[in-house]
């Protein structure tokens, strides 16, 4: 079993106390690879190496060019290691070999973008209405940086935190998962490689308690970017109180996606599939509350139906599985209550609804479709991070979009309609941080992204994310050769 260290300061190291947790291969539930269970003194040690590197070491006097070409570096490597690194999420995870890959290269594209923004951080001169005043503006680094990750797309989420973070000039704590968070550990092998000074980037992991209350509450951490659950993301603000931190929070979703008479179902089926079963359901952008207009529900839902069945379930490593297994345990028994409580509820189980037969090992579950009556089934109220969906009905665009805003999350959505009028109408209404019109889940470095509501606040990727990352600082200068005037005699 391969046992991997903190990497703090430029070392790797283990936890204070010697604690250690195990990760399972969700695909065979097996042991795999162990890491540190950081302590508080851990975290102290990340965050002040983080500190010293920005405060005292090299990396506060490094030009914005030079970190800008450090960061085009790290994209190369991870292009380079990108068939490894997706295997390693893929082993940790269980996510589909074929997706880490593809998806780990192209995060790569999200350090090239950031590193070419780094020299483009500019202040402003001011129109200021004193004489003999130049007043300026300049953007600087706000400090240590702690970046809460999830399992789940977190080669990617790190991207669009450490990017700009780093080219803003700050320097970052990452957090890791304590469930599946292997690749971080090797991700910093290959910022080692980068080039980065030790303590700019520091990778550790544990539990919420001690570690994550103790990075997210440090008196010496500026910003927190966190992307999880909402319950811990109000843990998150409570400890942020300690040391009035800058805040973004990227949390769960309901999104929905609505089918309207119009569309072109073969694209509107294709979406739907890639929004619930793609990555397994294991995304927070998953379109899990799918509306379809009544006059096209029975087709519709039968070609659901029909491609659901088909879906090859299997190892993740395998290149012609298309679902694999859920990362943990848990989620399987959650997933299996809430889907267990739905025809009681009224709803129908048109797919899936229990684990494949023919696996004997695995945290596997079927494609699932459950057709829903209204709103008040357990499976449209929560989020499942699996491969479930949820159907239903409705008549006219009012009531559609009325629907789809009937929820306390706001994170994506989907439109699928031939009327172009219709679909900026639609888009406009939808309270969501991403309307997708006729696709769905797609991303880019360009685009930013974020959540409404319970979906958080603040937005990752796109030009003005790496503003979020430093404090606007105003300098005055006196060009009179004039004595400062006496501040007692008013004229």
């Amino acid at each position: 079993m391969k046992q991997y260290q903190h990497y703090i300061n430029g070392a790797w190291s283990d936890a204070s106390d010697g604690g250690m947790i195990e990760t399972i291969n969700p695909a065979t539930e097996e042991c795999w690879a162990s890491f540190p269970a950081a302590t508080e003194e851990d975290v102290n040690r990340a965050v002040e190496a983080a500190w010293s590197a920005l405060y005292e070491g090299p990396w506060g006097k490094t030009g914005a060019t030079a970190r800008g070409k450090m960061l085009r570096r790290l994209g190369d490597l991870i292009r380079e290691r990108a068939e490894f690194l997706g295997e390693i999420e893929t082993t940790d995870s269980g996510k589909l070999a074929k997706e880490t890959r593809s998806q780990t290269a192209y995060v790569a594209d999200y350090y090239d973008y950031f590193a070419g923004l780094a020299d483009k951080i500019e202040g402003k001169t001011l129109p200021i209405d004193k004489p003999d005043m130049h007043v300026f503006t300049t953007r600087e680094p706000i400090g240590v940086v702690a970046a809460v990750v999830p399992w789940n797309a977190q080669m990617f989420l790190t991207a669009t935190k450490l990017g700009p973070a780093l080219a803003a000039g700050n320097t970052v704590v990452i957090k890791a998962s304590e469930e599946a968070p292997i690749p971080m550990y090797e991700f910093a092998k290959v910022v080692e490689e980068a080039g980065f000074p030790p303590g700019v980037v520091n990778v550790i992991s544990g539990r919420g308690e001690p570690c994550g209350r103790a990075l997210t509450s440090h008196q010496k951490v500026a910003r927190v970017a966190f992307t999880g659950g909402p319950e811990t993301a109000s843990h998150v603000i409570a400890n942020t109180a300690n040391n009035y931190a800058v805040v973004s929070l990227e949390l769960g979703g309901k999104s929905p996606i609505l089918v309207f008479d119009d569309a072109d179902l073969e694209s509107a089926v294709n979406g739907i599939i890639a929004g619930n079963f793609g990555a397994s359901g294991q995304s927070c952008v998953a379109g899990s509350r799918v509306f379809i207009q009544s006059g096209i529900h029975q087709e519709v839902l039968a070609e659901l139906k029909n491609r659901a069945g088909q879906i090859i379930v299997g190892d993740p490593l395998n290149e012609d599985t298309q679902v694999g297994p859920l990362a943990t345990k848990a989620q399987i028994e959650r997933i299996k209550k809430a889907v267990g409580e739905v025809e009681g509820q009224g709803a129908s189980i048109v797919a899936g609804g229990q684990a494949p037969n023919h696996l004997e090992k695995g945290y596997y579950y079927s494609p699932t479709i459950v057709d829903c009556p209204h709103q008040q089934i357990t499976t449209v109220q929560n989020e499942m991070f699996g491969p479930v969906m949820s159907t239903l009905q409705f008549d006219k665009e009012e009531e559609g979009i009325a629907m789809a805003n009937d929820t306390r999350f706001g994170l994506g959505s989907g439109v699928f309609t031939r009327d172009v009028a219709r679909a900026h109408r639609v888009s406009k209404q939808i309270r969501s941080g991403i309307v997708w019109v006729n696709t769905y889940r797609v991303i880019s470095p360009i685009a930013p992204f974020g959540g409404f509501g319970h979906s958080g606040f603040g937005r990752e990727a796109g030009v003005d994310s790496i503003e979020d990352y430093t404090r606007t600082k105003t300098t005055w200068i006196n060009t009179s050769s004039e004595p400062m005037a006496n501040p007692f005699v008013m004229r």
